[in-house]
């Protein structure tokens, strides 16, 4: 017999459990990316509600709470800010949402992840 009996056996479980991990890292990132994306998604949704004519920042602000209470979790849509502001030199609703930053399934840090949707005022 030679010298690399038994081997394969622990070959197979470091190699086993790195790839384990890095799926289960990959997998993570997959779930910020979807948060982070669906966030993006609907403040830029709830800019653009708020900035039709005959709506208020504040009625994109709720769209947004609303998409977000849907899509991932009403914890994720508390800290949802609305105003108006000059872009470019153009009037645009703007939408803010704070929410965490998922670093283990969905739970994380409180008011991590900052993002912002923009959309021109609508004039009547």
């Amino acid at each position: 017999m030679t010298g690399d009996v038994g081997s394969a056996i622990v070959d197979f479980a470091l190699v086993g459990g790195l790839v384990t991990v890095v799926f289960v890292a990959v997998l993570q990132l997959m779930i910020v990316l979807h948060v982070r994306n669906t966030l993006v998604d609907s403040a830029g949704e709830g800019a653009r509600y708020g900035a039709l004519a005959g709506h208020q920042p504040a009625d994109g602000a709720q769209r947004s709470r609303d998409l977000i209470a849907q899509s991932l979790s009403p914890a994720y849509a508390q800290a949802v800010s609305a105003g108006r502001t000059t872009l470019d030199g153009l009037e645009v609703v703007e939408i803010e949402v704070e929410a965490p930053l998922p670093l283990v399934g969905l739970i994380g840090p409180a008011g991590t992840l900052t993002v912002r949707g923009h959309a021109l005022v609508e004039d009547p």
